[in-house]
């Protein structure tokens, strides 16, 4: 029997035809997504479900999808379905991240110049039948220096366009390497120093714990008086208050913004200063752009269901069906072994190089290079997977080197991934235990036996008494719960180190505690799906 799909949401008609020219069964019903009752009695009769926003993939509603395989999301964002239900089901979830990339570069590119020019306000004016040609003195956008916060796929594709028009650009961007920002053209800085030098800065990066509000009030204390800043990326990365006083008061010269901290947005401190554009969320809306992300999640969706091949899966790694049985755990072990290094580390990454030993040798390196490098990258962005991970890698210039041995050790399998960034290398290894669950085995040289949590925490010492009770006391003290915890240390009185499964997130001022022991050099949170 033909598989059969359910388009619930507005999909081109060339799309939608991509299904039926594959042998896939498709009904195109554009506005049922909206009515949830009637959705929910006729999902049990789909194994695929495409969608665009409207549509919410609900765990209640997942509950009634009993022959669901797939649900392909004609975009990026997937606010709108419960991944963890859909996972519970083996219901694989499929984005296409990159089909809106060109349009929202030029959304930004173009919003570049609307506030440059004043064009809007200007537009306003004259069909007023004003003439106010005085008022609008606008500033040329050549030979002027711009700063992209942000240079992956997006904002490499800003950088081309800003070249074009003979603007200087320089990048920030952890994961940037040197010769990558050469290849493209920019130059690679720190944050404060783009602040400072920049006439235009454009943002480009996801909204995570590390870049809310990249944007603070004292960043935008140390910009360069007259700056234009542009957010086409994330609401929350600008403190919008605070960019509110800096356009009164001068020292930002104009602002140009697509997206806000709350959406949809009927208010904001940017609302209503008139050297101000905005635009409600619009960066990928084009007809090609639409066009392209109906096409990309139709040939997916077909791929999977008639081939069983998987692509930009957000919650299962690209593998087949007999793969996937035996390579499970150790794709969660490579995902591990990289979350741990990525967390590590706010240094610009050169290379990620993993070894494969004994088992893990002879599985599929692919997939599990995909995991340690989306394991890598989740530290910066939540949002890449094992499709999207290796490709941010490469357009960063960041070099993957795998390589292979038979068993060595005392374990069947193992996995070392080592991270090197400018002026060091740090590195982990790992195995998967007979009852299936992964381990850290060595970090930094040092045998540990470390059970993983969703918790934990990273601590570096001198190997010298009193340490662990001084660990102990001090979480007791201030109320957090240890899971488990494991030591090692390099040799008696030398580096030491030790992972602590911790109950809850550790809280910021426990860590700060626990540094003012004098006891540690350093103590790091790690957060890890488990």
């Amino acid at each position: 029997m033909a598989p059969k799909v359910l388009v619930s949401d507005a999909l081109s008609e060339t799309a939608v035809q991509i299904f039926r020219d594959r042998g896939v069964e498709v009904d195109y019903l554009p506005d049922l997504g909206k009515d949830k009752e009637k959705l929910a009695e006729v999902i049990g009769n789909y194994d695929g479900l495409a969608i665009r926003s409207a549509t919410k993939a609900t765990e209640k509603l997942l509950e009634r999808a009993t022959r669901l395989k797939v649900i392909g999301r004609a975009g990026i964002g997937v606010d709108n379905v419960d991944i963890p239900a859909a996972s519970k089901r083996g219901v694989i979830v499929m984005n296409t991240p990159f089909g809106n990339s060109v349009t929202t570069a030029e959304h930004a590119i173009a919003m570049m110049f609307a506030v440059a020019r004043q064009l809007p306000e200007a537009s306003v004016s004259t069909h007023a039948g004003k003439w106010e040609k005085n008022r609008f003195m606008g500033v040329e956008l050549f030979n002027k220096t711009l700063g992209v916060i942000g240079a992956g796929n997006i904002g490499g594709i800003v950088i081309d366009r800003a070249l074009g028009l003979h603007m200087k650009v320089l990048a920030y961007d952890p994961f940037l390497s040197e010769e990558r920002a050469a290849e493209i053209g920019a130059k690679k800085v720190e944050l404060d120093e783009l602040l400072a030098k920049s006439d235009f800065i454009t943002l480009h990066v996801p909204l995570t714990d590390k870049t809310r509000n990249i944007l603070s009030a004292e960043a935008i204390a140390g910009t360069k008086p007259g700056v234009r800043i542009i957010n086409c990326a994330r609401g929350g990365l600008v403190d919008e208050a605070a960019l509110a006083e800096a356009l009164k008061s001068g020292q930002v010269a104009g602002a140009a913004f697509d997206v806000f901290a709350t959406e949809p947005a009927t208010e904001s401190p940017l609302f209503g200063l008139s050297n101000v554009v905005v635009t409600p969320h619009l960066g990928a809306s084009t007809t090609e752009a639409q066009e392209n992300v109906a096409l990309q999640v139709a040939e997916q969706m077909a791929d999977y269901l008639l081939t069983g091949a998987v692509a930009n899966a957000l919650n299962m790694p690209s593998v087949t069906a007999e793969e996937a049985a035996v390579m499970g755990p150790w794709i969660k072990l490579a995902g591990h072994l990289g979350g741990f290094v990525g967390q590590m580390t706010d240094e610009p990454i050169k290379a990620i190089n993993i070894l494969y030993d004994g088992v893990a040798a002879g599985m599929n390196l692919q997939a599990l290079n995909a995991a340690v490098i989306a394991g890598v990258m989740k530290a910066a962005n939540p949002d890449v997977n094992m499709v999207s991970a290796p490709v941010i890698a490469k357009e960063r210039g960041i070099q993957i080197a795998t390589t292979t041995q038979d068993k060595s050790g005392v374990y069947d399998g193992y996995i070392k991934v080592t991270m090197v960034t400018g002026d060091r290398e740090r590195s982990i290894g790992g195995t998967v235990f007979s009852d299936g669950k992964p381990r850290f085995v060595q970090i930094r040289g040092i045998n540990v036996d470390a059970e993983i949590g969703a918790h934990m925490m990273y601590t570096r010492n001198k190997d010298l008494p009193g340490v662990i009770g001084t660990l102990g006391m001090t979480l007791g003290r201030l109320g957090v719960n240890m899971a488990n915890f494991t030591l090692g240390r390099a040799a008696a009185g030398g580096d030491a180190i030790a992972i602590t499964y911790l109950d809850e997130p550790l809280p910021e001022e426990v860590r700060q505690a626990l540094l003012e022991t004098g006891k540690f050099e350093q103590v790091r949170p790690l957060a890890f799906e488990v």
